[in-house]
């Protein structure tokens, strides 16, 4: 289903006529457009299908994705240089989910906005602007726990103290679930770095920088935690290739 997902991604965004580079969880290189006639001014980075791992239990999963528009001169094809940005450089961002009704949620930039497909028109009807609840919403924590023993001391901390708090440990381990829940009730969703995997586990290119681009424009906050020595946002992260990945915090 992941292949089949990423052929119908791939197929629409090459004969769209509007991009010039897209970047693939399952594609190993990005896809350069090269035809002048089939080429436009952006560049798309996304998951075709996040959450497959969870197919056979029928659990919610869904379609990540970022939107850069070129720098490079528009009369050649682009280049890998053109997506490698910073996330703060997208100029939007969304989440496709297919679980109990399909939904879109959307951003460029001024403002989150869900969509519900109605299926007897074909059509997306829109449903709300999506914030964060001011008070935070929900006291809820989102996050692999079976991963604590590779974490570093301060996330055992704050985990151990959202349990001695009242916090409600949810967790469905596909991305595009946990954070849809977390935007619409609150709490938090993290993915740290850790002893096994020192940059985090999820992608920034079209995991990291659409959510938090999602998250923040929602109201809420999206950090890499400790990283690199620093703490900072997830969207002034340096890609160095396309399959790059950094710690993810985020929440309301």
């Amino acid at each position: 289903l992941d292949i089949i997902a990423n052929t119908i991604w791939v197929d629409t965004l090459k004969n769209s006529g509007v991009c010039c580079l897209l970047v693939s969880e399952e594609e190993e290189e990005p896809i350069i457009i090269k035809q002048a006639h089939k080429r436009g001014p952006f560049c798309v980075a996304f998951d075709p299908l996040d959450g497959s791992s969870n197919i056979d239990c029928n659990v919610s999963v869904g379609s990540i994705f970022s939107v850069y528009r070129r720098t490079s001169a528009d009369d050649k094809p682009a280049t890998v240089k053109d997506i490698l940005r910073p996330g703060s450089e997208c100029i939007a961002a969304g989440y496709s989910m297919f679980g109990a009704a399909t939904e879109l949620v959307i951003t460029y930039g001024q403002g989150v906005y869900r969509f519900a497909l109605d299926r007897a028109i074909g059509e997306f009807l829109f449903v709300e602007q999506v914030k964060f609840p001011q008070d935070g919403g929900k006291k809820i924590y989102s996050c692999n726990e079976g991963n604590e023993h590779s974490w570093d001391q301060p996330i055992r901390d704050f985990v151990k103290e959202c349990k001695n708090t009242g916090y409600s440990a949810r967790y469905v381990g596909s991305m595009v679930s946990d954070v849809h829940r977390t935007l619409l009730y609150g709490g938090i969703f993290l993915y740290p770095a850790d002893k096994k995997s020192t940059k985090g586990k999820l992608r920034v290119l079209y995991e990291g920088f659409p959510m938090a681009m999602i998250t923040e424009q929602a109201g809420g906050l999206a950090s890499t935690g400790m990283f690199l020595g620093k703490i900072g946002r997830i969207l002034e992260v340096n890609p160095e290739h396309i399959h790059d990945r950094c710690p993810i915090i985020m929440g309301g």
